[in-house]
């Protein structure tokens, strides 16, 4: 599958209310590498597997929750071209200048039905540390913690879905591989720009700009279950897991940073195709969808967000 326009997920940038437990947790429990620290105080972090400078950036606030979600596109060019889309559709696109994040170049900003703040960049340097790349071992510094591989996707609530899903699918190029329909009408979509079961997702809620999770993945349902371990020996708050879901087919737990914001470790889940149908689920099996195993959902699955 040729790769154009809208690669992947680049970076979440999450706040946190103390940003020492918040590294404590995102370094050493969950294995991502610390980068560096702007001139601001935003701290840069990325996982073993990635190759960009970053892929989550921690802001001290007083509230947690989302600030923006990124996604990295093929060229420079498709930043403009893009960017006149967005325009086309009616959203306001504003710029971001190269370096305003380390590491990073320019970017273009808007903010969706949802009430999020969505970024597209093309262009960013390459991590330290990163994979190897000459006669490379499988690993070059050791893994640690989780060992999270990368930052996934994001899962986000908020109103308006069903706007979110036409300007996804007719202007940044994506596939919704997944769907939730209720008798009241679109409860939750699963959008792919990749071969990946979903690399952002929504949930419908009645305030904007909500951050439900951000997903690392992990390499195996092993890994997962070593996941478990280290969340019951340092005490992390859990929601629910280890577990799967139907939609997607990950494994999965959920459970909370310091600050509030719940984090997922994720492995598995289906190869997406863009010939492929969306897979569609009804009131009758949603539980089942959510969580296969359980069969049902859980009240902080549903009502806990930041």
């Amino acid at each position: 599958m040729a790769l154009t326009g809208v690669l992947r997920p680049g970076f979440a940038q999450l706040r946190v209310l103390d940003m020492e437990k918040a590294l404590e947790h995102y370094t050493k429990r969950m294995g991502l590498y610390e980068v560096t620290t702007g001139h601001d105080g935003r701290v840069y972090l990325k996982c073993g597997d990635e190759f960009d400078h970053h892929s989550l950036v921690l802001r001290q606030c007083d509230q947690a929750g989302i600030d923006m979600f990124a996604f990295k596109v093929a060229s420079d060019a498709d930043l403009d071209a893009f960017e006149a889309r967005i325009a086309d559709y009616g959203f306001a696109v504003d710029h971001v200048a190269a370096g305003e994040q380390p590491g990073m170049g320019r970017r273009i900003g808007w903010t969706i039905a949802s009430g999020h703040r969505i970024e597209l960049y093309a262009h960013a340097d390459l991590s330290d540390p990163k994979p190897m790349i000459h006669n490379p071992d499988v690993w070059d510094l050791e893994p640690h913690g989780m060992a999270a591989r990368r930052m996934d996707h994001c899962l986000l609530y908020g109103q308006d879905i069903e706007k979110n899903l036409d300007f996804f699918t007719k202007v940044l190029d994506f596939k919704c591989a997944e769907r939730v329909d209720m008798p009241d009408g679109l409860l939750a979509i699963w959008l792919t720009c990749s071969t990946k079961a979903h690399d952002i997702a929504f949930v419908k809620y009645p305030e904007p700009a909500k951050l439900h999770h951000v997903a690392f993945e992990l390499k195996d349902w092993h890994a997962v279950g070593h996941a478990g371990d280290i969340i019951t020996r340092y005490n992390i708050s859990v929601d629910v897991g280890p577990t799967r879901h139907g939609i997607t087919r990950g494994e999965t737990i959920y459970f909370f940073d310091p600050s509030g914001n719940r984090d997922e470790v994720f492995a598995g889940g289906y190869t997406y195709y863009p010939d492929n149908p969306t897979r569609t689920w009804d009131e009758t099996q949603v539980g089942k969808g959510i969580f296969y195993y359980e069969r049902k959902l859980n009240d902080a699955f549903l009502s806990v967000v930041s």
